[in-house]
């Protein structure tokens, strides 16, 4: 019995002295990495070898994305996924980018848990805070499905929408900063005014040009999504399309009309968390966060207007993860401002 006993003994000591050992077995399931470049995209990424690659059409309001997920998986282990969307317009001259940026995570909320959980599951984001990546705009989030838990970097382009995500059953920082920290994106390029002869034509030959990945047995997609083509008719550094009101000339864009308190007409309110030292200072009683809403029913700007400031950033949040009906006047969709209350009890 004494052999036997000193071979446990061994082992037991390999395994406390030799911790880098056992994170090795533990890891070893994602073999080795490899850098994607998908033809037709304009990221690049370090992922485990054997990733898949799927493409699809989704419908989203009155449009259609063109989507594209590539996805390494495995049951007792993370998900790395970089899902990849176009189909709504670059056009400063209706809206901004960070409004484009949310009308796709909007997208994305929707169409992305399917792909990794399932057909009922169910996707919650919570904002961290805004990101840049080589001049594109993007956010950082916390996202949780099912059991599955981590962060989305999203970032959206002149063409198309990004977001780099990591989940996982148990949280791992090394490997989670290993992956989004690969995410790579061009320079952003800021073009010189033209003229509007000349936007049109290369916004045609880029439409032209941009036929997506191909892969295995499938040939690339060329087709124009119904909500829109890829690219812009619009040039950001065109001062002419930087009106902040409504022109004659943009029929189409209305003043935001007054909704007063939004709490009871939200279809999603999401509670804010009490932050650690809110608790430490017992700070309470009710913040109110001034909001913007797009035609589609998402917050698109807030920002706190009363309150106790370290309950701000907080409210801020939630009101962002809010989801509204869509507001019509007179037959057509439109903003609204208003005002989201929080009420917050020391703890």
């Amino acid at each position: 019995m004494r052999p036997i006993a000193t071979l446990a003994s061994f082992l037991l000591l390999a395994a406390t002295a030799f911790p880098s050992v056992t994170r090795a077995q533990n890891t070893s399931v994602l073999g080795e990495w490899e850098t994607l470049r998908p033809e037709g995209e304009e990221f690049a990424i370090k992922m485990p070898k054997s990733s898949s690659a799927e493409a699809s059409k989704e419908p989203y309001h009155k449009m259609t994305l063109n989507a594209r997920i590539y996805l390494w998986t495995n049951p007792t282990g993370p998900v790395f996924a970089v899902s990849s969307m176009s189909g709504i317009k670059a056009n400063p001259a209706m809206y901004t980018e960070m409004e484009r940026v949310n009308s796709y995570v909007d997208a994305f909320k929707q169409w992305f848990p399917k792909k990794v959980r399932g057909k009922d599951a169910v996707a919650k984001l919570t904002l961290v805070g805004p990101k840049t990546l080589n001049g594109h705009a993007g956010r950082e989030y916390r996202l949780t499905i099912g059991d599955l838990s981590g962060s989305a970097h999203v970032y959206a382009t002149r063409r198309r929408f990004y977001a780099a995500v990591v989940l996982n059953t148990k949280k791992d920082d090394a490997l989670t900063d290993r992956f989004l920290s690969s995410f790579f994106l061009p320079d952003k390029v800021i073009e010189a005014p033209t003229t509007v002869a000349s936007q049109k034509k290369e916004t045609k030959a880029e439409e032209e040009v941009d036929p997506g990945p191909t892969f295995q047995g499938q040939k690339p997609d060329v087709k124009t999504p119904a909500g829109g083509a890829e690219g812009s008719t619009e040039t950001p550094t065109d001062k002419k399309t930087e009106t902040p009101a409504p022109t004659p000339e943009q029929p189409g864009k209305k003043a935001p009309i007054s909704g007063g308190v939004l709490n009871g007409k939200a279809i999603i309110l999401p509670k804010p968390d009490y932050p650690a030292e809110a608790r430490a200072a017992r700070a309470a009683g009710t913040v109110a966060v001034q909001v913007t809403i797009d035609e589609y029913g998402n917050v698109i700007a807030a920002r706190a207007v009363s309150g106790h400031p370290l309950l701000h950033q907080v409210s801020v949040n939630a009101a962002l993860q809010s989801k509204f009906a869509a507001t019509f006047l007179m037959g057509e969709a439109v903003k609204v401002t208003g005002v989201i209350t929080y009420n917050f009890v020391a703890q």
